[in-house]
């Protein structure tokens, strides 16, 4: 599910949901007297915006703005520090960077000890500058990045690195792992009977990556008279172990904090670069975003789908009194039991609902 979808699923059930009625007629008559008579009855939703999006493969907290609290969701797209849970595999570059894309490259990765994972991890804390991936949302001349990537194009510049932080990289205990339930990628078999790998492993706009170390690392390594050379990635020839279903490749699972901006799919590949090898990511979540904390603080996608409004609108009428202070997730089971029929019958809250956490701010009328 994509940021847009799951906003669009909150407004829709928050512009029919009887405590905005208020607001929603004060919002038609006043766009009434402004935009005259062909915008009357065009406005059947609130205003509402997110304050950052989420990949199409992750979870977590994501925030939204109603009415005059989507001015404030600046406050969390350009200046916010971010928790992440992400999870990638071991031996494998993609053109997305995620398990959603094509592979792009297969590398080696029995090699790889939780030392050199350790060492690696040191590099990339601190003040970095990242390159965003190649699938990104950017535009260059304007035409989106990606563009240029599948036709196969070289770049007209290469793309200009943001200045991003590394707050904490904490390295999971099931770091190279292989009892999981994430299968390998397969490259998939063009018309002609080629391996599609074969083909984008030798696409230069796909390759073409410089990889760079946090400020505080380089500094260090300066002083200790560490000469950082290029690693080149070892690339595996023999792809049949890759290819069975069985097989299951070593994990990358790290918690990372860090500021607005970063792309975790980059950090897992240069992670993996540094290594020797390559990565891919298989699953994000966004644990923490500024004051708001998943599972704490944030309602769910399944909280405003299934259960009825009694139980949601006295929890969203404090949020808005008193944001991130409040804890959603022990007022709305107060509001259940609270309410006699609720609990005469069952009703179930998927607590896993994609990208389903959010915050929301003040609203201009509820």
């Amino acid at each position: 599910m994509t940021s847009r979808l799951c906003l669009d699923k909150v407004n829709n059930i928050l512009s029919h949901a009887e405590c905005f009625q208020a607001s929603m007629k004060d919002l038609r008559s006043k766009r009434d007297q402004t935009s005259g008579r062909r915008r009357r009855f065009k406005t059947n939703k609130l205003k509402m915006g997110h304050g950052g999006t989420l990949d199409p493969l992750a979870s977590g907290v994501l925030i939204l703005g109603v009415g005059s609290g989507t001015k404030k969701l600046g406050e969390y797209t350009n200046g916010s520090t971010k928790i992440y849970e992400a999870t990638a595999l071991f031996g494998g570059s993609t053109t997305t960077g995620d398990s959603d894309g094509q592979l792009l490259m297969v590398t080696e990765n029995d090699f790889i000890t939780k030392d050199m994972l350790s060492d690696v991890r040191d590099k990339f804390v601190g003040t970095l500058s990242q390159t965003p991936p190649i699938f990104s949302a950017l535009k260059m001349n304007g035409k989106p990045l990606y563009e240029y990537a599948r036709e196969g194009l070289p770049l007209p510049r290469p793309i200009k690195p943001r200045t991003v932080h590394i707050y904490k990289l904490d390295l999971a205990d099931d770091c190279l792992s292989t009892n999981h339930d994430f299968k390998f990628l397969k490259s998939e078999v063009c018309e002609d009977g080629s391996i599609l790998v074969d083909k984008l492993s030798k696409n230069p706009t796909l390759n073409d990556h410089k990889l760079s170390f946090s400020e505080e690392y380089m500094k260090n390594a300066k002083e200790e008279d560490k000469n950082e050379k290029p690693i080149e990635p070892r690339t595996l020839e023999d792809l049949k172990k890759y290819e069975s279903n069985n097989y299951r490749a070593p994990l990358l699972h790290f918690n990372a904090e860090v500021s607005s901006g970063t792309y975790i799919r980059s950090l897992i590949s240069d992670f993996a670069r540094a290594l020797g090898s390559s990565a891919y990511m298989v699953a994000l979540t966004r644990q923490k975003q500024s004051e708001w904390l998943l599972g704490q603080n944030c309602f769910e996608l399944s909280d405003f789908e299934q259960l009825p409004e009694e139980v949601w609108v006295p929890v969203l009428k404090n949020v808005f009194e008193k944001g991130s202070e409040v804890n959603v997730s022990k007022e709305l089971e107060e509001a259940r039991k609270s309410i006699p029929s609720i609990n005469d019958t069952e009703t179930v809250v998927d607590t896993h609902s994609q990208e389903g956490d959010l915050a929301t701010d003040e609203p201009k009328t509820i």
